[in-house]
């Protein structure tokens, strides 16, 4: 059992090194941004999407129940999917090129799939 614990820990260290770095890479990717007031404001959006995505991680790490945990979660998918939503926004609107953004996006949608599935799991069936 003590085992099962240590490798959680150990997958919760990685992930939140992981949105560490994912939020780290989008203050880059905003901070390359022209100043032009559609990169500006879409920008701010999601500077503050992805930067909540480790904030709040580390906030359902600390969960004092189940339900607590499904609850802070949630609200880590739902920043998450966000942030790949405003990088789409950047690539649609002729602001940044797909091939600046596809590995980040591409990060957003892997960690958005094991929020879902961790999701689940805690929930213990599939939503």
């Amino acid at each position: 059992m003590n085992e099962g614990k240590s490798d959680r820990r150990q997958k919760n260290e990685d992930l939140k090194n992981r949105t560490k770095l994912f939020a780290l890479r989008i203050i880059k990717l905003v901070e390359s941004l022209p100043s032009s007031p559609a990169a500006r404001t879409i920008g701010g959006q999601l500077i503050r999407s992805g930067t909540s995505v480790p904030a709040n991680y580390r906030a359902a790490c600390r969960a004092r129940s189940n339900a607590d945990f499904i609850a802070k979660l949630g609200i880590v998918e739902e920043e998450t999917d966000e942030s790949v939503f405003w990088m789409e926004m950047l690539v649609d609107a002729n602001i940044i090129k797909l091939n600046l953004v596809a590995d980040l996006m591409d990060e957003g949608r892997q960690l958005t799939a094991i929020w879902v599935s961790s999701i689940n799991t805690a929930r213990g069936r599939k939503r």
